[in-house]
């Protein structure tokens, strides 16, 4: 779908709206259950949460179309923080716990140490 000569308080552009999107991110089950005790030991069990499916566009997908994958998300946020208010992190208001880091740092490392040992 095209725009052409869109204009707005003087500007003009041309719009093009591409009709391909990004597919779905689907997690291979036999991974997560796999990698799920590794992330369990690094974080903490009570610290990893399965979420919800939720929508929206991840350019990960198309490596999922590919290989086995499973994506997941390191929090971030501050402690004492209300994860529900805290800025995302396309704000300029987002904020990095960094000590964070050092877990996820971790979780990725403990999941490819222990995938390529096979466990």
């Amino acid at each position: 779908m095209s725009f052409t000569n869109c204009s707005i308080a003087g500007i003009v552009a041309a719009l093009t709206v591409s009709e391909h999107s990004y597919p779905v991110v689907v997690n291979n089950p036999d991974l997560v259950a796999r990698t799920l005790p590794t992330l369990q030991r690094v974080a903490g069990k009570d610290r990893v949460v399965v979420t919800p499916l939720q929508t929206g566009a991840e350019d990960f997908a198309f490596y999922a179309q590919l290989v086995p994958s499973f994506f997941f998300y390191v929090g971030v946020t501050p402690p004492n923080t209300d994860v529900a208010k805290a800025a995302t992190n396309h704000s300029p208001l987002f904020y990095i716990d960094e000590p964070a880091l050092r877990v996820a740092t971790r979780a990725l490392l403990g999941v490819a140490v222990d995938y390529l040992q096979g466990e």
